[in-house]
């Protein structure tokens, strides 16, 4: 499952990274438990998140590529919500949370940051990523504007600072599926943005 590497950041700009190649990346016997091992490797070893996040990325895309059991973990979109989640990892004291989500087609997500690091994998489907960042505008801090837009394909993973602002939508005609994981939210710094009212709320 060969794919793109992004990055989004606070101030809305979003690259293409090196993504390295899944073959290079494959193992036996590399599950759950050894991912996180690693993921808390990085953690404990490497201060910047700047350089945190493609190792993280790197070792989401070594699990998705040798974890069949992770690929098809997953629940069907709610028929009243069009989402659903599916818990794979959250241990108190331990900074991570991991889980695979679904998206009915059509389904669009909130305009919001995540208030920590995120690395979202595309396993199955295709979703919409739109990009946003707070205007420079004192008076309405929490006006925001569009800065772009990528469509995600199995295999693409896109990472996110704590700040980064995005929405989403599944297009296309079937569910999206995405292995998320994310670091320790900050509440205080987690926030859903409403266009039309120019505020954001904590969420």
């Amino acid at each position: 499952m060969q794919g793109r590497d992004w990055l989004l950041t606070g101030d809305g700009q979003y690259q293409i990274c090196k993504a390295v190649r899944a073959w290079d990346l494959l193992r036996e016997n590399y599950r759950l438990y050894r991912f996180l091992t690693e993921v808390e490797d990085v953690l404990n070893g490497v201060e910047d998140e700047s350089s945190r996040l493609p190792e993280i990325r790197m070792l989401v895309r070594r699990l998705i590529a040798n974890s069949y059991w992770v690929r098809s973990q997953h629940l069907e979109p709610c028929p009243k919500t069009g989402t659903s989640v599916l818990l794979l990892y959250d241990e108190l004291g331990f900074p991570l949370t991991v889980q695979t989500v679904t998206f009915a087609p059509g389904t669009t997500s909130t305009i919001h940051n995540h208030g920590t690091w995120g690395v979202v994998a595309v396993l199955k489907g295709e979703e919409k990523n739109t990009f946003w960042r707070r205007k420079d505008d004192s008076k309405s801090p929490d006006q925001i504007e569009q800065t772009g837009e990528i469509t995600l394909s199995p295999g693409d993973i896109v990472s996110f600072t704590p700040d980064a602002i995005h929405s989403v939508q599944a297009v296309g005609d079937e569910p999206t599926v995405t292995f998320n994981i994310y670091g320790e939210t900050d509440p205080k710094q987690r926030f859903e943005f409403d266009l039309v009212t120019q505020t954001a709320r904590k969420f």
